[in-house]
């Protein structure tokens, strides 16, 4: 991430008393970095390296001496342009790992609940099979209480029939005694 754009998601710089020497130093290398990105500052060089060969062009000061001091102040600049970097690419290091550890402990939460859904499934398989067992008593108690009724029907039929043979015999008999 571009330093410029870091440097504005922080929190707002609190007071300096609050702050240890250590957070203050690091907030103004933000600063300073966050400067160095920006418009101001590409055209604030710019004028820079104009004046410096304008000088030159002026006759102010020698060609040998302009470059000399130029390219001692281009080179500091780059040294310390480069420990700003690097303490930047070192705080983003850190962020990183910081979100490496949540991704990992990310990682373990969808594992349990991969796991957690598993054996609901296994669950499910296994109240799927409850329920089968379920509906093949209630068949055989259907059936049962079917027989039953044919039963109870046929007994009642049976005594039915019994009445009839035994109301008919006791026709004939009278028949017969006349």
């Amino acid at each position: 991430m571009h330093p410029s754009t870091t440097a504005q998601q922080h929190a707002p710089i609190a007071p300096a008393a609050v702050l240890s020497p250590a957070e203050v130093t690091a907030r103004r290398i933000e600063w300073i970095i966050t400067w160095i990105g920006s418009p101001t500052s590409l055209a604030l060089h710019t004028l820079v390296f104009i004046a410096f060969f304008a000088v030159s062009l002026l006759r102010l000061v020698a060609w040998d001496l302009m470059l000399l001091v130029l390219t001692t102040v281009v080179s500091l600049e780059a040294i310390y342009l480069a420990i700003f970097i690097q303490m930047s690419v070192n705080r983003q290091g850190a962020s990183l790992k910081e979100v490496e550890e949540d991704v990992e402990s990310i990682q373990e939460n969808v594992e349990e609940l991969g796991e957690n859904v598993e054996e609901l499934g296994e669950n499910v398989e296994d109240l799927k099979e409850d329920v089968e067992d379920i509906q093949e008593d209630i068949g055989e108690i259907s059936e049962d209480t079917e027989d039953e009724a044919r039963d109870k029907k046929q007994a009642e039929m049976i005594e039915a029939l019994t009445n009839d043979v035994k109301t008919m015999l006791r026709h004939l008999e009278s028949l017969k005694a006349r």
